[in-house]
């Protein structure tokens, strides 16, 4: 509720509306990020208006549903043999179906939808759960294998921060890259940032001696060993990765797949499965490129499942990968159970319950504000956390663009403030000195006094608004909005009196 309180706020909130040519810059660069599959979530959005008021799914009513789905399948890069499956599944379970009595026929395909989803990414839509998105890295060694540039490296510690903070273990990177120039360093580097141990051997460029002697070094109840990228065709190095595998004995082999390279990423999977009996894929740069097809095709194609996703540059930027909650992302409809594993790992139950406290009571701070808008922005953009709540995922780009920059303008102004006002906003609406105090916070921030009206204004309407959302529909708010700019009481009093002014009943006859 917090985290839906605080994003509508965000979004809703006007503080003051960019140019139209700063619309368009933004709305590029949106488009440039988008994630992999909104092209299918705007073609299920699409259908809703297509199959309105049909009775029965017809081969007739569904054709052009159908045809959306499809291209916007191919347009994500996914695998042709894999789209075409698919979409003969979803035809073929939602032909001469008839309606469910109080579901709409949108709703109903996209459940046909989802249901092939779930299967193809190697989920079972019709599990509890539990059952398929439970996830655990079982065993002590951890080899990670891949072409060059995937970034392997990088994602080796990203997958010891996971076995750090989420499973409580005490891993150890073992540096067995010994072909690129630093690539020891930068896993020291790595390292270092997550606090987790590095197993190095300078001047060494036998990896099969490294990684075996990694992999005994005592102390540590899970190993995991970064190699050196590869090209399928280069024997010699396909031969070194068959040769380490030989020697340490991994209980986990992750093939490491930049998700940019769309499908082609299947058959590279299926290749290095035949050399060296893979048990899962890390698919990695998985918010930044549009042609995301490899999260369908891999398990399709090769029928090595994905067991981890990079969703963005930290090194806390892992998830396991769920084919249920991807699915319902897929299509937009939103993965609360991921938003709420995210806020709760930013803020703790008593902090959340404090700040609640507050909002509902309209004593909602500028610290308060600054807090949870920072807390959502190290969740990620607000375009990838609007997609994980329902009802957010048709949410126009420029909006959201719109919203960011807000927040970042909102934080420069309360930056600009004192400790004492941050936390006792009523200095800045209705104390006599709160002309000159906005004035000194706007130049202080970069801006002129009316930017600095404007904010407060729209703070005060933005907390009427929480402390109602909060409170639940019926309850009284608190707190009222300013009915005019805010601004010290002198103000407020002349502006009084020219309203009565205007009220006073004519004087003679």
């Amino acid at each position: 509720m917090l985290w839906r309180t605080l994003l509508l706020a965000a979004l809703t909130a006007g503080f003051q509306a960019p140019t139209q040519q700063q619309q368009q810059q933004q709305h590029r660069r949106w488009r440039s990020q988008l994630y992999f599959f909104d092209k299918l979530s705007e073609a299920m959005s699409d259908i809703s208006q297509t199959l309105s008021g049909k009775q029965r799914l017809t081969e007739k009513n569904i054709a052009k549903a159908l045809k959306d789905v499809k291209r916007a399948l191919i347009d994500a890069d996914v695998n042709l043999q894999v789209t075409n499956g698919l979409v003969k599944r979803v035809r073929g379970k939602a032909v001469g179906t008839q309606v469910v009595a109080g579901v709409e026929p949108a709703q109903q395909f996209a459940k046909a939808m989802y249901d092939e989803l779930v299967e193809v990414m190697g989920g079972d839509p019709g599990a509890d759960e539990a059952m398929q998105t439970r996830f655990e890295l079982e065993g002590k060694v951890i080899l990670l294998c891949g072409l060059q540039g995937a970034g392997k490296t990088t994602a080796a510690a990203k997958l010891a921060n996971y076995l750090k903070v989420e499973e409580k273990r005490e891993p150890l990177l073992i540096a067995a890259d010994v072909f690129r120039p630093a690539a020891a360093d930068q896993l020291r580097i790595l390292g270092s940032q997550i606090g987790v141990d590095v197993y190095v051997e300078d001047n060494c460029t036998d990896a099969v001696g490294i990684a075996t002697r990694g992999v005994s070094t005592a102390g540590y109840d899970v190993y995991v060993v970064d190699t050196a990228g590869r090209q399928v065709v280069d024997d010699a190095l396909m031969t070194e990765l068959v040769d380490i595998r030989k020697a340490v004995s991994p209980d986990e082999t992750l093939l490491v797949l930049d998700a940019m390279t769309g499908q082609d990423a299947a058959s590279l999977c299926a290749r290095f499965d035949s050399t060296c009996d893979l048990t899962g894929a890390v698919l990695t740069k998985l918010d930044g490129d549009s042609r995301g097809g490899a999260a369908l095709s891999v398990r399709a194609v090769s029928g090595v499942p994905i067991k981890f996703v990079g969703v963005g540059e930290k090194l806390a930027d892992l998830e396991p990968f769920y084919p249920a909650r991807m699915a319902s992302r897929i299509l937009g409809m939103g993965d609360v159970v991921s938003l709420v594993e995210k806020a709760q790992k930013k803020v703790s139950d008593a902090d959340a319950k404090a700040q609640m406290e507050r909002m509902t009571a309209g004593q909602f701070t500028f610290e308060d504000y600054l807090a949870q808008t920072e807390t959502l922005a190290s969740m990620g953009n607000f375009a990838g956390v609007a997609k994980m709540m329902p009802g957010f995922s048709g949410i126009d780009a420029s909006k959201i663009d719109a919203a960011e920059l807000k927040a970042k303008r909102a934080k420069a102004l309360i930056q600009s403030m004192t400790p004492k006002e941050r936390r006792l906003p009523d200095l800045l609406i209705r104390d006599k000195t709160s002309i000159s105090r906005m004035t000194r916070i706007g130049k202080g921030a970069g801006f002129d006094l009316r930017a600095a009206q404007t904010f407060i204004a729209e703070f005060q309407a933005m907390r009427t608004m929480m402390a109602r959302m909060a409170a639940g529909p019926g309850a009284s708010s608190p707190t009222k909005p300013p009915s005019s700019p805010v601004g010290n009481r002198a103000a407020r009093r002349a502006g009084g009196k020219k309203k009565a002014k205007r009220r006073a009943p004519a004087r003679g006859f």
